[in-house]
């Protein structure tokens, strides 16, 4: 599992023409995919930087200072000099004057960055994102510490460049194959290139696509404008509002209760009992949909579904009987009909998916 991304990450927006929503925390095996992995895939930080957007937040793309594609830059194609990141342990207001007297109009974010504007008066003007004004240098870093963090906190992805691209449990042509991502799709890739491989995160798992069939892109966080930031905050608020439901009571009996509290157990026994309880409403909600088997067995045991019921997971631990009381509760609590994901029918690890979040899931 991943950690759930930081506030700056929480709603990521629509990238590079992809039709899956994007902003994953990267795990660390991921972040040592560094400068010398970039160069060896795709000729170096600046050729992966040059032509692409660069850092992103909310639903908006950080471009470069010209608005021509052809012409943009990375944030780190840029001179040292002209790079800024974020130094603080939560936020820091952006202001429309260089002074703590004038209107908030942002924030930058932990490990987010930008560009510099202009320096006067221990302040910087700095572009970020949708947002440009005054942060005191006092919680900046600047030149080549500023480039240092950069490098370390940003993420590699990897967006699909044909129609349909195979992706398999082992960096062999003649390896299993997972399932097929669409062309535009964005992944996070998770580990270093196997020759002419690249590992990703698909559904939770690492597995490989071909490096032929994707482009490699290094992206940055940025801060948010207080627009952003309050269209974020109502949208979690109607959110919030309606994933909290009940469906009415599924009566069964105590094995088929014991075999969902396996399953909850297996996918979310080190969750918070919200988390266990959101994957008990997702098999709830399948069963309550027409698009899925209107049985809890069937939809578990569902070719393709739930990884822990296809490689025997599940059956070792209700033959165990070893499943946890909160898992039973949740599982309980899910068969009466509650619901804190909504009609959500769909969990996976925590990769910045539109969605909702809890603990290292996002429900959608």
């Amino acid at each position: 599992m991943v950690r759930s991304r930081k506030l700056c990450r929480a709603l990521a927006g629509v990238l590079i023409g992809s039709t899956f929503l994007m902003g994953a925390d990267m795990t660390a095996e991921a972040k040592t995919v560094g400068k010398s992995y970039l160069e060896e895939v795709n000729g170096g930080v600046a050729t992966v930087l040059a032509s692409t957007a660069v850092v992103y937040t909310g639903e908006s793309v950080f471009k470069a200072e010209t608005e021509e594609v052809e012409e943009e830059e990375g944030l780190l194609d840029k001179d040292s000099s002209e790079i800024v990141m974020s130094n603080v342990k939560g936020a820091v207001n952006v202001r429309s004057e260089a002074s703590e007297n004038s209107e908030k109009i942002g924030k930058l974010y932990k490990d987010c960055g930008g560009t510099i504007i202009e320096r006067k008066d221990g302040w910087t003007r700095i572009r970020t994102g949708n947002l440009e004004g005054w942060v005191k240098d006092e919680f900046l870093y600047f030149g080549e510490e500023a480039r240092a963090i950069a490098m370390a906190v940003g993420r590699t992805i990897a967006t699909v460049n044909t129609e349909t691209l195979r992706v398999r449990k082992e960096p062999d042509g003649e390896a299993e194959v997972y399932g097929l991502l669409p062309k535009g799709e964005v992944v996070d890739v998770v580990g270093d290139k196997e020759e002419e491989w690249i590992c990703i995160d698909y559904e939770g798992r690492d597995a490989y696509v071909s490096a032929e069939f994707v482009d490699l892109d290094f992206q940055i966080d940025t801060g948010e404008t207080m627009e952003e930031i309050n269209a974020r905050a109502k949208k979690v608020q109607e959110e919030q509002a309606k994933r909290n439901v009940n469906y009415g009571e599924y009566t069964t009996d105590a094995d088929t209760t014991l075999l969902l509290a396996a399953l909850i157990y297996c996918e979310a026994g080190g969750e918070s009992y919200e988390g266990q309880v959101a994957v008990g409403a997702v098999v709830m909600n399948r069963v309550r949909s027409s698009a899925y088997p209107d049985t809890i067995h069937d939809v578990i045991y569902a070719s393709g579904q739930f990884t822990p019921a296809m490689n025997g997971k599940v059956d070792a631990r209700y033959a165990s009987g070893k499943i946890s009381d909160s898992c039973k509760q949740a599982a309980e609590e899910a068969l009466a009909g509650v619901s804190n994901v909504g009609d959500c029918t769909h969990f996976r690890r925590n990769d910045g998916r539109n969605g909702i979040v809890i603990g290292n899931h996002v429900f959608y």
